[in-house]
């Protein structure tokens, strides 16, 4: 009886930790040129999700968040479902004036974290080199700071 009891707590043990590791879910943000499909489409980037555990649940929502004539601005995006599964492009669908950041988030109800970026962008250029990451929507701070670091990044060019 005790080794019975064991061995349920060991199996129960391990499952656990199975689904404890098993349990990736992640937001890439990757490059247009690298997929002729969103270069087709004129995207500023792609955005992609990749879920161990049903990813046909993950739900990506994005928005750009700008100051224009000192006012700000949140815009929220459309993105472009592209062949690959769960992969958008981003086109640009804010204005030329003003200063621009991206916030994209992931959810899934079988993960307890949304995976998230913030991107700044200058026109219809994303600056890679630059992208936020988070396990959490992005803060009002968050997205704040990161639209000051752009004003400042435009100013010192």
């Amino acid at each position: 009886m005790l080794s019975k009891v064991k061995l349920l707590t060991l199996t129960a043990a391990s499952l656990t930790a199975v689904s404890l590791v098993a349990g990736t879910f992640v937001l890439e943000i990757g490059r247009p040129s690298a997929n002729p499909e969103a270069q087709a489409k004129h995207a500023v980037l792609v955005v992609r999700s990749a879920a161990c555990a049903h990813p046909e649940k993950t739900n990506i929502t994005g928005n750009a968040e700008g100051v224009v004539n000192g006012k700000r601005r949140t815009i929220p995006l459309t993105l472009v479902p592209l062949s690959g599964a769960g992969s958008f492009a981003v086109t640009r669908q804010w204005p030329t004036e003003g200063k621009w950041v991206l916030t994209l988030v992931a959810a899934n109800s079988d993960y307890e974290w949304h995976p998230s970026a913030i991107v700044s962008v200058t026109g219809s250029s994303a600056d890679f080199a630059q992208v936020k990451r988070a396990n959490q929507a992005p803060t009002v701070e968050e997205i704040e700071a990161a639209l000051n670091a752009t004003a400042l990044a435009a100013k010192v060019q």
